[in-house]
């Protein structure tokens, strides 16, 4: 650690599989030794044309480059340096391969009356139906009587749902870390990889369209019901906006109270942490105008919203 400049500069020692170590001059703080990390080599290119060396820098030569999310044009995440899950590859494995940084990414203009267009599902039956091909749904291998869940449904509002389904995971493992083909390909369709658990919901949501929300299962009271809220309720959402509500507003509520703007947002007090051991995922139809217009009374849009308003 090199403590004398304006922030924490390590000069690090990395096994690139070559035999010999190669030393590099990083400023991220985020890794321990022994992690697995993303290394440049002098000659390679990163995105915008910004070419690799061996230079001098901070008094020592870095003979190399330990890589962010952002420094490979794979998001804007610039945090810290990308730390890749234990087991995930070996030393020297070509990063380019392990990323998936040579897959292509078709960017499609979607219109607001397409919404199903809004996941590779609904693309995909796009594609088959213009060009006369057999289309096989994904989902139709699935059932519900497959899944259970402990903890009771009610819509308690016809007129801002028609469907809600419950499914619970237990055994959970807070400190798991999502597949790093998932956090590609969710970082590839312009979503941050969070979590595991948010990470499933988002994949789920880009390849079949349905929207999820996972609650912690033990911050769950009683009944989870679809309900308009109760004059003079509030609900702190995931980012962090104290919100009071009115009684238009469509929410997902227990026994004590608001949990998350249906459709839209989830609450803090229900996230998933890092003690949770149970998971409660909730699949929901709302009806759009309701989703639509409590979205726009919060100035709140997201994934879920966008698509739900738009009739998935």
């Amino acid at each position: 650690m090199l403590t004398e400049f304006k922030k924490p500069i390590r000069w690090v020692s990395v096994d690139a599989g070559e035999g010999e170590p190669r030393w590099m001059i990083c400023g991220a703080e985020n890794f321990a030794p022994g992690d697995l990390v993303v290394v440049v080599k002098p000659g390679a290119i990163l995105p915008g044309g910004f070419a690799i060396t061996a230079r001098e820098t901070y008094g020592h030569t870095s003979n190399g480059m330990i890589c962010s999310s952002k420094e490979l044009g794979l998001g804007a995440d610039h945090s810290g340096i990308i730390v890749l899950p234990e087991g995930s590859a070996n030393l020297g494995d070509d990063a380019i391969a392990l990323l998936g940084l040579q897959d292509s990414v078709v960017d499609l203009a979607v219109t607001p009356d397409r919404g199903y267009a809004l996941s590779m599902r609904g693309i995909a039956r796009e594609v088959a139906t213009a060009f006369s091909l057999e289309f096989k749904d994904p989902v139709s291998k699935y059932s519900l009587s497959k899944i259970g869940s402990s903890i009771k449904a009610e819509i308690s509002d016809t007129t801002g749902a028609d469907r809600l389904v419950l499914s619970s995971v237990s055994g959970w493992n807070p400190a798991a870390h999502s597949p790093l083909w998932m956090q590609t390909r969710l970082t590839l369709c312009g979503m941050r990889p969070i979590s595991l658990a948010v990470d499933v919901t988002n994949y789920v949501m880009l390849e079949l369209g349905q929207p999820l929300h996972a609650f912690d299962a033990k911050k769950v009271h009683g009944t989870l019901r679809v309900r308009r809220a109760a004059s003079g309720e509030k609900l702190e959402t995931l980012d962090h906006v104290k919100r009071p509500l009115i009684t238009e507003d469509l929410v997902i509520a227990d026994d004590q109270g608001p949990l998350a703007l249906a459709g839209t947002m989830g609450g803090l007090e229900s996230e998933i942490s890092d003690s949770t051991s149970s998971i409660l995922l909730e699949a929901a139809h709302f009806i759009p105008a309701a989703v639509g217009r409590m979205s726009r009374r919060h100035k709140l849009s997201s994934e879920a919203s966008r698509r739900l308003e738009r009739g998935v």
